[in-house]
């Protein structure tokens, strides 16, 4: 199962920070800002640490995204019907961790407001559901329906 959940933290893990990056540099942003933005959660000086924070920064990102893919690989190995459905399922872990990051961990790390205009509430919608939900879903189906029938 471990190299699911590395499969699956890597290649999400990896779209998910390009989207950011992407939407960083579109409204004007610098990306060694938002990572060190990322890595300021759990380490609230690295706000002020160049480099160091920006490095830091998708080191988090890439543990978070590890934590998510344990967790889903963990409930669909124990509910492999899941699988039958990987674009069903992969929605449902996508709007699930949608509320999770945005209305419990980030309101209680930064006392953030819960994301208010429509475009913040789609972008984060479309990140969680179709750049990690959904691939979740559909690498847990290649492989651990593989690994059930070998």
């Amino acid at each position: 199962m471990g190299r699911v959940i590395a499969i699956a933290t890597i290649f999400c893990g990896a779209l998910d920070i390009l989207f950011a990056m992407i939407l960083t540099v579109t409204r004007g942003g610098e990306i060694g800002s938002m990572l060190r933005s990322v890595a300021s959660g759990p380490f609230p000086g690295a706000s002020g640490m160049g480099t160091g924070g920006a490095v830091l920064g998708l080191l988090v990102h890439f543990a978070l995204m590890a934590i998510m893919a344990a967790a889903f690989m963990w409930i669909v190995d124990k509910r492999r019907m899941l699988l039958d459905t990987p674009f069903r399922t992969g929605v449902a872990f996508g709007v699930v961790t949608y509320f999770v990051m945005n209305w419990i961990v980030v309101p209680l790390r930064f006392d953030a407001p819960l994301p208010t205009k429509p475009m913040q509430l789609a972008t984060q919608l479309f990140a969680h559901i179709v750049l990690v939900g959904i691939p979740f879903a559909l690498i847990a189906a290649r492989y651990l329906k593989r690994r059930a029938f070998a």
